[in-house]
């Protein structure tokens, strides 16, 4: 019994070590990104092509296919974050400090994306392009907690201090995450409700929640594709100096 715990304590050293993570990153680039490009291109056809007409809104509802899971993905990315930024604090693995650097641009997109396409929505829905309501607002600041971190982090010049300050930020600020999920049933807001989440069932027709959820599914392989490169991109930088740094740019040149 022994040793499940055995195996999975020495996989979980593995992969926190630079090289190991390093090259394992490399070699599922390639497969997350084939995944990513097949449940794209069944989500863009089914939410496109084969999903029904909304009775109410009509065409212009299929601009939910990008803009749920960019919002679920600003989310889910900054939870994350803040777990990462748990362990950072609490164990001083360098691998998480990684982590929640790399993510914090990858989020910062989401966010822009959801408060974009939620513009472009609400046009023809509120007859404005923008409103102060509750689930906006809060998600523009979580933009902004967005941008600050990877400010900050780009403000102090020692890598793992820098770490340290944005890791204590993100903690921070994750109380903002639930305040945006139950912004709706909090206060009175022009955002629609959860159609998906209820209990009961969906308020969503088979035809449209099944593209959906493959495109949430192929943004959450994005996250992953984009988190990996950034990683990669900043354990070079941390270690530079190392020799299984040096030893991989001999075999590069």
């Amino acid at each position: 019994m022994s040793v499940i715990p055995a195996v999975v304590n020495r996989f979980f050293h593995q992969t926190a070590s630079p090289p190991y993570f390093y090259a394992l990153a490399e070699r599922l680039a390639p497969w997350l990104t084939g995944v990513f490009l097949l449940l794209l291109a069944a989500g863009l056809y089914g939410g496109l092509y084969l999903a029904p007409s909304d009775y109410q809104q009509g065409e212009s509802y299929r601009i939910i296919y990008i803009h749920v899971p960019a919002a679920w993905m600003s989310l889910f990315v900054y939870v994350l974050m803040a777990v990462m930024a748990g362990i950072a604090l609490v164990w001083r693995m360098k691998l998480a400090e990684v982590m929640l650097i790399a993510s914090a641009p990858i989020g910062a997109g989401f966010t822009f994306i959801a408060l974009v396409t939620g513009s472009l929505w609400g046009k023809p829905m509120w007859g404005a392009w923008w409103v102060w309501d509750a689930r906006l607002t809060f998600e523009l600041i979580l933009l902004f907690q967005y941008l600050g971190i990877v400010s900050l982090y780009g403000a102090i010049e020692d890598r793992r201090a820098a770490a340290r300050a944005v890791s204590i930020l993100a903690l921070v600020g994750v109380v903002n995450v639930p305040v945006i999920h139950y912004s709706v049933e909090w206060w009175s807001t022009l955002h629609q409700g959860p159609t998906i989440t209820k209990l009961d069932k969906p308020s969503i027709h088979v035809s449209m929640l099944i593209p959906l959820l493959l495109m949430a599914v192929a943004f959450k392989f994005y996250y992953l594709i984009a988190v990996l490169q950034n990683a990669r991109l900043e354990l070079l930088k941390r270690e530079a100096t190392s020799q299984w740094v040096k030893n991989l740019l001999e075999k590069t040149a």
